[in-house]
């Protein structure tokens, strides 16, 4: 689970911010507040980012999409580190990007933070935070590190590792590729439990789909005839992986590589909604797409492929596996959306968010994060004021994030909607455009 997320000079953010999934002092919904029988922290199930154009929300996801892909992924030798540092600042250029993440990982909490640069990793660590006590469990300034003594007995391979460790290369990253059992978790929460999606970007794990037999593909065509799309169900169609249009470029090598009972998507250029699944089964290359069935007017069914699908349909279609996934009995998953709302109906977003918050409870271990301009979801009834932030950048270009929760004035009860269309809060767009498009269109102060 995330506990906070702090980053520092990384695109529009040139000073420390710290986003926080620790709940307040807030009263409403606090039967969904997760608790923890270790620490007397709580956290929440939920948060919302809001923000004007060019705020900072999508900084904040390709913050830790960054983070992510540099933990799991990992640099090649001789390569740059493709950080973003502030740009609006010439000292900042200069300066390391830094990225802090406390995590509870096992019913233990985690603090894991790096500093970088294009050319190295300055500075790598990552604490056990006990219930009294912290345990600094590695300790990295440039290529020196340091371990805690308890992995006395593994120091020998450790130092090992560390001294094979790139100046490009996490210490992280590296201790898995040499299988280091001791900090795998820490690598597997950002492999497996954080997942991102991006508001053009496919829902990876929807290839379980193609199994007809994943619990998965029952589930969807339960609930997606409920959300009016006008879908009654998706099925999936197998054949020869000869007859497709990439047999020609692409056999010889998928023969090659593919191995028995893996799966490889393709997804074309020239239309992104065409995306085919190849399998290898028995030595043979079957291929498998999705397509949609609608009810046609003589009562039968009638075949759409999903690329004649709206966009509405289409991300749902993307999004309706995150949901049911993160609300699933035992779900141990961290889900971050950018622009949630992109092609949706805000009923249809509230309703998807409303079914997860239902399933909430405090022995919940799953966490949503998302970014949006929906303001029908900022609603009291709905989300807490602790469960609401707000991007908002300042004359010098510098992003900052604040929770609604740190404005005292605003009570339990107010329509906080209101207030932050009023511009009271801080997070909406400072429009100079005045009257019609002209030459004198733009009010005093505009460039």
């Amino acid at each position: 689970m995330l506990i906070s997320f702090t980053v520092q000079n990384w695109m529009s953010f040139r000073d420390a911010v710290t986003f926080s999934m620790v709940a307040g002092m807030e009263r409403q919904h606090s039967e969904r507040i997760l608790r923890f029988k270790k620490y007397t922290t709580k956290l929440l199930p939920i948060s919302a980012i809001y923000g004007g154009n060019a705020s900072g929300k999508s900084n904040f996801f390709k913050a830790m999409f960054f983070a992510r892909y540099l933990i799991v992924s990992g640099t090649t030798p001789n390569e740059f580190i493709p950080v973003e540092p502030f740009l609006l600042n010439p000292k900042a250029i200069q300066q390391p990007s830094r990225f802090v993440f406390e995590l509870m990982i096992n019913e233990t909490f985690y603090e894991y933070s790096f500093s970088i640069t294009q050319k190295a990793v300055v500075e790598e660590k990552l604490v056990e935070v006990g219930a009294t006590r912290e345990k600094k469990l590695y300790h990295r300034r440039n290529r020196i590190v340091e371990f805690d003594k308890t992995l006395e007995k593994d120091e020998p391979f450790l130092q090992f590792v560390a001294r094979g460790t790139r100046e490009n290369q996490l210490f992280l990253t590296n201790s898995v590729i040499q299988n280091t059992e001791n900090f795998r978790h820490i690598y597997d929460w950002f492999n497996n439990t954080l997942k991102l999606i991006a508001p053009d970007a496919h829902y990876k794990p929807f290839e379980q789909f193609y199994d007809e037999e994943s619990p998965l593909y029952n589930l969807v065509n339960e609930v997606l005839p409920a959300l009016d799309t006008g879908i009654s169900r998706l099925c999936i169609e197998k054949f020869p992986f000869e007859n497709t249009s990439f047999a020609r470029s692409l056999g010889t090598r998928f023969q090659e590589n593919v191995k028995e009972g893996a799966s490889v998507e393709i997804v074309t250029d020239y239309n992104k909604d065409m995306r085919l699944v190849v399998t290898k089964k028995n030595g043979e290359l079957i291929a498998k797409k999705m397509v949609a069935y609608h009810h046609g007017e003589d009562g039968g069914n009638v075949k759409f492929e999903i690329f004649k699908e709206s966009d509405g349909s289409k991300r749902v279609i993307d999004l309706l596996p995150a949901f049911l996934d993160i609300s699933s009995k035992n779900a141990n998953s961290v889900y971050l959306i950018d622009e949630i709302d992109r092609s949706l109906h805000t009923l249809l977003t509230h309703k998807l968010i409303e079914a997860y918050l239902a399933g909430c409870s405090a022995e919940t271990r799953s966490q949503m994060l998302l970014t949006t301009h929906d303001v029908l979801l900022i609603d009291q009834r709905l989300l807490r004021r602790d469960e609401i932030w707000v991007t908002e950048r300042d004359n010098t270009g510098n992003s900052t994030l604040i929770p609604f929760s740190d404005y005292k004035d605003i009570r339990y009860d107010k329509d906080i909607r209101k207030s932050y269309l009023q511009g009271r809060m801080g997070g909406v767009p400072r429009i100079l455009l005045d009257g019609t498009f002209n030459t004198n269109t733009v009010k005093n102060g505009g460039q």
